[in-house]
Parts: C-alpha cells; structure tokens; sequence
C-alpha cells in the first residue's frame, strides 16, 4: 500500500452516462486513503502528451447526475503504436503517477492490457459503456440510462404511430453488440428485434410480420445497428416492397443513447466500482477489470474481459421471451 501516493484516472472511448459518478468515485476514494489523484484528459491521448490536473473533492464536485465525462475522452493513434505507449510511461513516471484507472469499453481495455504487461505498471479497468459488452460484468456503466433512454424515445414514437396506424423500425446503437436493441425491444413491446447474435434475418421478420395480428394498430421494430440486415433504412426498403400497404417510417435514435443525465443504478454502480478500483489498486490487483457478478464486486483480468466472438451469444431464453411476447 505504501508504494502508491498517486494516482492517474482517464476516460476513454465513447463516453457513457455515469462516467462522471465514476471519477468522482475515484478522487473521493483516493482522498479517503491519502492518496493524489491526478486527472489525464482526453483519454490515452492525454496521457501520451501529459495534459494532466490535479484533482481533489472541489474537482469532482456537483458533477454525478452529469453525463459525459468532465475528463473528456478521444481516439489516440499514437497510443496504438509501442512508441506512443513508452510515451504516455514516461508522461507518467515524469509525473510521479503510481497507477493508472482506466473508464471505457473493449478498445480502452485493450490498450491498457498491452501497456501493464509491456511496462508492468498497475491498472485498473472500469466498465464504462452503453453497450453492455464486456465479460465479468452483468452490467457495464451507462448501459442502464441508454436502454431507459430507448424505452422514453420509443414511448413517443409509439403515440403517433398509434394516431397514424404506421409501423415504425427504429435503430438503436449496438454494432457489434444486441443488448440495446433486446433489453430496450422488451421493454416497448416491440413486434420483432433484429440483433447481431440472432439469425432472424428479412425472411424471419416478414413471416413474424405476415403471422402477427392484423388487428394491431401500430407496429415497432427495433434494430441494431450491427444487423445482418443492414440498418434500419434498408429494413424499411425491404419492408416497403413486401408490405405495400403499409405506412412505413423509419427512426434512428443515435447518439442521444450516450447522454442525459444517469440513472440511479448507473449512478450507484460506478460509485461502486470507482471505490473497488481504487481499493484494488492499493491491494495490489493490476491488469484488471472492476465487475459486478451476482451483486458482488470482482475484478477480471482484461484478456477475459475484452469481446471475444465465440462470446456474444444471446441466452435462447431471451430469444423466446421475445417471441412469446411478440404474439
């Protein structure tokens, strides 16, 4: 415990609400145990150019029902290449930072899990994403307000298709991953769900559509961006020729997923995790994951955590939760 005085926090990839809960997390943490705290902004690419503060109970201050991230994040070319990692080593040996906690998703972790192994310097990985698509998690930061977030827009979108009798396919973010589209799909009772990791495919979706009943006023369909099927615009082509008579319209939510204010479990989640990460640190955990498993905090090394193909399966009891609630 001794050896750690300082401590280094970033966000890093697409920014997801309750990143803010988690940094502030972090610093109030780090102040419980006397220890610095030492903000990086704009991700790896801070860290690679030292833009860094210092940070303590002011800094973090009125900002947990914020979304973003107050750290800012960014894409960094340079942290790729093993020039630009020995870079952001020196930023952080220059800056007497001890250890490193990482906010993000499968990109930020990957990173992280090249630099602790290339220059056996200690971090720790908070799962922040709305995607919800890590391993050694049930629940990532943000993925809680991004669904609500779905569940809101497409509660709107069914009152004027209801006033207009149309069929609405809406796009929810989630290009490699479906869980937007499943969680948010249930939860607005949609007609069908066009995920990556479920087959469905056009041929599916028309016969659900030709076997569903007639008698219902409006219909939604929601669609994951990643979808063999091509996106929302090119189902709603397909639709258009198979089903002339109906009013088709087409809705692509986008990028209001990643903000708003969190929600209380998003909020409460990485206030967990940012305390674990910094407590993690201290008990000598590296190389690691902050999760939530079963209602108990763990940590996953990042080589486990990270997207692995043979992974992103879909539990075939949501599958048919889906179909029987579709009827």
């Amino acid at each position: 415990m001794n050896k750690i005085k300082n401590i280094g926090v970033l966000t890093s990839g697409g920014d997801a609400p309750g990143m803010n809960a988690a940094i502030r997390a972090v610093v109030r943490a780090a102040i419980y145990y006397d220890l610095q705290v030492t903000g990086i902004l704009r991700g790896y690419e801070g860290l690679v150019h030292g833009d860094f503060i210092e940070m303590n109970r002011k800094s973090v201050a009125n900002i947990i029902q914020r979304g973003g991230t107050i750290l800012k994040t960014a894409r960094s070319d340079a942290f790729r290449t093993k020039e630009g990692r020995q870079q952001a080593y020196e930023q952080l040996k220059k800056h007497n930072i001890d250890a490193l906690i990482v906010i993000g998703g499968d990109g930020t972790f990957t990173g992280a899990n090249l630099f602790t192994r290339e220059f056996n310097f200690p971090v720790v990985g908070l799962p922040g994403t709305i995607d919800n698509d890590l391993q050694g998690t049930d629940f990532t930061i943000g993925y809680d307000t991004a669904i609500n977030t779905v569940v809101n827009a497409v509660d709107k979108i069914r009152d004027t298709a209801e006033s207009h009798d149309r069929l609405f396919i809406v796009e929810v973010m989630g290009r490699d991953s479906g869980l937007i589209a499943l969680r948010s799909g249930i939860g607005v009772g949609a007609e069908a769900i066009l995920i990556p990791e479920a087959n469905m495919g056009v041929g599916g979706l028309v016969e659900r559509l030709e076997n569903g009943r007639k008698d219902k006023a409006s219909k939604i369909i929601i669609v994951a961006e990643g979808d063999e099927v091509g996106g929302a615009f090119n189902v709603g082509e397909i639709l258009k020729e198979k089903f002339p008579n109906y009013d088709i319209r087409v809705s692509v939510l986008g990028h209001i997923q990643r903000g708003g204010k969190p929600s209380c479990m998003d909020r409460v989640l990485a206030s967990r995790f940012g305390v674990a990460a910094v407590e993690g640190v201290l008990n000598g955990q590296s190389g690691v994951m902050v999760g939530q498993v079963n209602r108990e905090v763990v940590f996953t090394k990042f080589d486990q955590a990270i997207k692995h193909i043979d992974a992103q399966e879909v539990s075939p009891a949501w599958l048919k939760l889906v179909e029987i609630l579709s009827l």
